[in-house]
């Protein structure tokens, strides 16, 4: 971890791949409202880089970006935030030239608007490049968090080709996982690493005595958590299928949406299992109370396309909460020791029993102070590093 000083004092425009207040907060919204203590931020929601489905959540997204779309920036947690009307369709030509005059124009009028002067440009998709030639930022940040490219409903080749441009332009490249940080280093010679982190004083908070989430703390022992989206094309639903039916008696709790950027997906597999619960969204600050009542935490995500580069968050916060962790084989996890990596469902299920069987209050407290460090301010301090010279 560095020992530097957080980023302050810079006016920020950062292009966020996500809308802001969303159900789950992401990486961007974490950082933001933290380094909005000591930096003027305007953040632009996300520029549509899926194309919309015939979904109520989208509908409703898109009559809000209707409305929104040529406001004046709103303020809100300590930043502004503009909703800019783009069009999502960013493989066809006539949308790129439409989206290349409005985008521009909306970010400049806010920003003079809120008077920012030597403007960070830091932008999770590289569709901002637009944004470069009338800003004229003093430094572009390329923040790559996901493999977005490989997400369903986005158009790959288009978003791959943007990606290269701005990643050989930007001043300074930071990836969220192994995979992305290589792929960057062909393209940029200043990338760094930026694996996610957590809230890991919050979630240590788990292992004091105090309330649990009342429908996790309902289910028949031990139980088994899992918290975060719910996404067909994330969770290995087959393979949670054949742990069900490996352990009848366990609980296995999912907590979080269904769906979050894929309003099609279809987790019909997981409704009918008896012992598997979906318990819908909590607040992100009640996520330490759903870990209180879990006796091991998993990650059972495929290990194929866009999830062979995904760092997922709630690693650790699952750790900072004191859970044994099991998981797939996450190319992006190779490296984390504390993480049980395993393939298929019968191992899967004998690392859960070897963990609840090793686990003992002073070997949770132990795995929650061995991971303190990796904590959002410690990002901040990177972000202080890298940026804070520019």
């Amino acid at each position: 971890m560095s020992a530097g000083e957080p980023l302050r004092g810079r006016d920020i425009v950062c292009v966020g791949f996500s809308d802001w207040g969303n159900d789950l907060l992401t990486n961007e919204q974490h950082l933001l409202v933290r380094l909005a203590a000591g930096n003027r931020i305007l953040f632009v929601e996300s520029l549509g880089l899926r194309r919309p489905q015939v979904a109520r959540r989208d509908v409703r997204r898109i009559l809000r970006r209707l409305v929104r779309g040529v406001m004046p920036a709103r303020a809100v947690d300590g930043l502004h935030v503009i909703s800019p009307l783009v069009l999502p369709l960013h493989d066809k030509r006539w949308a790129q030239r439409f989206n290349a005059r409005v985008l521009p124009w909306l970010v400049t009028r806010a920003t003079r608007r809120l008077g920012f002067r030597d403007v960070v440009l830091w932008t999770f998709v590289p569709q901002a490049e637009v944004l470069i030639e009338q800003l004229k930022p003093a430094t572009v940040l390329y923040y790559v968090d996901d493999d977005h490219a490989a997400k369903k409903g986005i158009d790959a080749p288009s978003f791959r080709a943007a990606e290269e441009r701005i990643a050989r332009r930007a001043d300074v490249v930071l990836g969220s996982a192994p995979e992305l940080v290589e792929r960057m280093r062909e393209l940029n010679p200043n990338v760094h690493e930026a694996f996610n982190v957590a809230d890991t004083a919050a979630f240590a908070e788990a292992l004091e005595p105090g309330p649990e989430d009342p429908a996790v703390a309902a289910l028949p022992a031990p139980r088994v958590v899992f918290a975060g989206a719910i996404i067909a094309s994330k969770i290995d639903i087959p393979l949670v299928r054949e742990m069900s039916a490996l352990r009848p008696g366990w609980s296995f709790a999912f907590v979080g949406p269904i769906g979050p950027g894929d309003p099609g997906t279809d987790v019909g597999g997981l409704e009918d299992l008896p012992n598997v619960h979906l318990l819908g969204h909590r607040p992100y600050e009640e996520l330490p109370q759903v870990l209180r009542s879990g006796a091991v935490a998993i990650l059972p995500y495929h290990v194929h396309g866009e999830m062979r580069s995904v760092f997922p968050m709630k690693t650790y916060e699952y750790l900072a909460a004191g859970l044994p962790v099991v998981s797939t084989r996450l190319p992006a996890l190779a490296e984390v020791d504390e993480v049980v990596k395993v393939t298929g469902a019968a191992a899967m299920v004998a690392a859960i029993e070897a963990g609840m069987a090793a686990d003992s209050p002073e070997a949770r407290r132990a795995r929650s102070a061995r991971v303190q460090g990796f904590s959002w301010e410690s990002r901040l301090i990177l972000l202080g590093d890298v940026l804070g010279s520019r």
